[in-house]
């Protein structure tokens, strides 16, 4: 399981970049500045009725009018403050299962979004964490194909059947390639031409 400083050390390093970069700089969420994120994250902790609409599209209006409604009726410090204290205390205990992996990529969202930046070397214990929540299966179905995920020093992941697509990088890379983050990803891409090709603009993630 994530350890609990993994899950703060990125909400934190997140809430930095907040306040360095403001409210209307760029992220990797299309269409969304850091004060969409902002909110949406805020949403995502503090708005629950709003969480079924990030993965069942008939509700995805009523969530993107809380998210929006959020941004538009809470400043920019207030927003940040909020994020960075997190979950209500009901919900502090699962705070890293929740959060390591999303802050992890939401740090990077707006890391990558930015001129001139270079990936960032990651604690191990956040590496463990994103390798054991990084799958190919979702990926395999995306392209019927047999996808396998390795990382220098750990044990491959394989999924699917069909033509075979081998993915190298770090876990953090691997991590944002699955999340639908390809082209900001430094992943290696090998075996069959087209699964490979397919992959690379496949529908990833939620």
């Amino acid at each position: 399981m994530p350890s609990d400083s993994d899950a703060q050390q990125e909400r934190q390093a997140l809430c930095d970049l907040f306040d360095q970069l403001g409210p209307e700089a760029p992220t990797l969420c299309a269409g969304w500045t850091t004060q969409d994120l902002a909110a949406h994250l805020v949403a995502r902790e503090r708005r629950p009725d709003s969480g079924p609409g990030l993965v069942w599209a008939p509700l995805a209006d009523y969530t993107d009018r809380v998210r929006r409604s959020i941004r538009d009726r809470m400043t920019w410090p207030e927003l940040i403050d909020s994020v960075r204290r997190g979950p209500p205390s009901l919900l502090k205990p699962f705070d890293p299962a929740m959060n390591t992996v999303e802050f992890f990529i939401h740090v990077e969202d707006v890391r990558r979004a930015q001129p001139d930046w270079a990936p960032r070397p990651l604690p191990p214990s956040l590496a463990d964490a994103l390798w054991k929540r990084v799958g190919a299966g979702g990926m395999a179905k995306k392209v019927a194909a047999t996808v396998e995920i390795t990382s220098p020093g750990r044990q491959p992941k394989v999924a699917g059947t069909g033509p075979s697509v081998v993915l190298t990088g770090d876990p953090g890379e691997l991590t944002l390639f699955g999340s639908g983050r390809q082209q900001a990803a430094r992943v290696e891409i090998g075996g069959d031409a087209d699964s490979a090709e397919r992959l690379r603009t496949a529908s990833l993630g939620v």
